[in-house]
């Protein structure tokens, strides 16, 4: 899920073992970094604990306190503004290396915590829009701060080690956030979400007062403008190389199939997997299990089963990260996009909330395998002085994915998928007169009249639906694009990688 460099843990700890000992590397750790690591874990627990409901506040029927946006509205907030956060960091980054990182963390703390406020107090699209995109400048001030802290506080004897436990963080913020958010507001409502994260950000704003000092640090002589151009002509010297631009190319398809997982399948969830039979399901086994992943109601949130994919890299990703270290690196890729695409496939495939747990389930084996893979490889084709400048394109694949996301979880679902969208046309074919969606008139309104009218339970109703218009296909598309991305890196590997192996060019770490 948000792993990127902890494949090369169990190798950390091998290579330690003739300089000091795990624990002597661990103590080699200063205050700086412990204070980076834990501000990543909050910033990640405040923007997960918003993301992974994001979809279902925006699209929730109004009597419940969500927006009533449509799918399209949802995609374009969502899409648009987070694409524009993974830009933003090569502004953000300049700004941080002129002005200091202290002042750069503060200025972003102070935008996520007014802006995640913000976000419970408007309900327009406009204005909703907006204030998200101010969230988003906030997390881009924070995100380059919070790796270049760790990079600066670490050495060659324990980085590798250092960005494991940074990234290790991510994913317990990652997976921590949504846990919290499920239960929150099942018995608060929606507005807590947002409390929440304004109130995590704001512990992360004491741990800088507090316990974070900056070095003396060396002041660049540039101007703003000419350190900002410079950054701009690396990337572009970067993404000249036919090698690197085409394996981001290929990448973007991974982003846009993994992003339906924040963006897509929570809706589809609560549109069309009963939730309330798995909650039965799991109380036969543990009723307090039950209780967590239903906030204390009566069916599992859509949101708990989301996080199952970080709950997964948590306990699995050192597994994982240690037999893929026996495997090529893109060997590993091509390994990790096919297992991906099975899960995700599963996941859109049935309503069987029993089959969305193990898609779920089996994707983050696929994510484990190919995202901390990627960044590694990006290392190893890079020309020798060059990594940093290569590492830096890492996002742009992100960004792509983000904003193609935009239409397959917005305009497509709209048409293929949305639960009130296809009983809308089920009742205009069968000639029976609705009256519109209003605040007066919610989307639980529309539900419940039609299952009257249509002499169906809700259930049943759901189920004709499902029958009639079959809105799983949309797994059709998410699965294509993982089997072209599977295709195109399988090309690339024959075409590009292959050959400068035979050559004796190392593209793997075992080499």
């Amino acid at each position: 899920m948000k792993s990127l460099s902890r494949v090369y843990f169990f190798k950390t700890i091998k290579m330690s073992a003739d300089k000091k000992s795990f624990f002597g590397v661990m103590k080699s750790y200063n205050k700086n970094f412990w204070v980076a690591s834990i501000m990543e874990l909050f910033e990640r627990w405040a923007w997960y604990g918003l993301f992974a409901v994001l979809a279902l506040y925006l699209t929730g029927s109004t009597d419940e306190g969500g927006l009533g946006f449509t799918h399209t509205e949802k995609g374009q907030i969502m899409g648009i503004v987070t694409a524009i956060l993974y830009l933003l960091p090569l502004l953000t980054g300049v700004i941080a290396d002129k002005i200091g990182y202290k002042l750069s963390l503060a200025i972003a703390y102070i935008l996520l915590i007014s802006g995640y406020y913000l976000m419970g107090e408007v309900s327009s699209y406009t204005s909703v829009f907006l204030v998200f995109l101010w969230v988003a400048v906030g997390a881009a001030m924070f995100k380059p701060v919070a790796s270049a802290i760790i990079t600066k506080n670490t050495d060659k004897s324990n980085s590798t080690l250092g960005f494991g436990i940074f990234y290790m963080m991510v994913n317990i913020g990652g997976f921590v956030g949504p846990a919290f958010s499920s239960t929150l507001r099942t018995q608060y409502g929606w507005k807590i979400i947002f409390l929440q994260a304004a109130i995590v950000i704001g512990i992360n704003l004491l741990i800088l007062l507090f316990f974070y000092k900056e070095k003396d640090r060396k002041k660049s002589t540039d101007s703003f403008m000419e350190t900002l151009s410079s950054s701009l002509k690396n990337i572009v010297e970067a993404v000249k190389d036919s090698r690197l631009s085409v394996l981001l190319v290929i990448m973007v398809g991974f982003w846009t199939m993994f992003n339906q997982l924040f963006y897509t399948l929570p809706t589809f969830i609560e549109d069309w997997v009963n939730t309330k039979a798995l909650h039965d399901s799991i109380a036969q086994v543990s009723p307090w299990l039950a209780s967590f992943m239903s906030g204390g109601g009566d069916s599992v949130n859509p949101e708990m089963l989301i996080n199952i994919d970080a709950g997964s890299i948590i306990l699995f990703q050192l597994i994982v990260s240690y037999f893929v270290l026996r495997m090529r690196h893109v060997s590993a890729m091509i390994t990790g996009f096919i297992i991906a695409s099975i899960g995700i496939g599963i996941t859109f495939y049935t309503g069987n909330g029993l089959y969305t747990i193990l898609g779920i389930v089996i994707f983050a084996i696929g994510e484990m395998m190919t995202n901390p893979t990627f960044s590694s490889f990006i290392a190893l084709i890079s020309p020798k002085g060059k990594e940093a400048l290569y590492m830096g394109t890492y996002f742009l694949p992100i960004f792509m994915g983000n904003f193609l996301t935009t239409f397959v979880s917005g305009n497509l679902y709209q048409a293929w998928s949305d639960k009130l969208s296809l009983l809308q046309t089920e009742m205009s074919s069968r000639g029976i007169d609705m009256p519109e969606i209003t605040n007066e008139f919610t989307k639980n309104d529309y539900f419940a009249s039609a299952s009257e009218k249509l002499g169906m339970s809700e259930v049943d109703m759901t189920q004709f639906i499902w029958e009639t218009y079959n809105p799983n296909k949309i797994w059709y598309v998410i699965v294509a694009i993982g089997v072209v991305t599977i295709i195109a890196l399988s090309v690339y590997d024959k075409m590009v990688i292959k050959p400068r192996e035979a050559n004796g060019v190392k593209t793997n770490e075992n080499e």
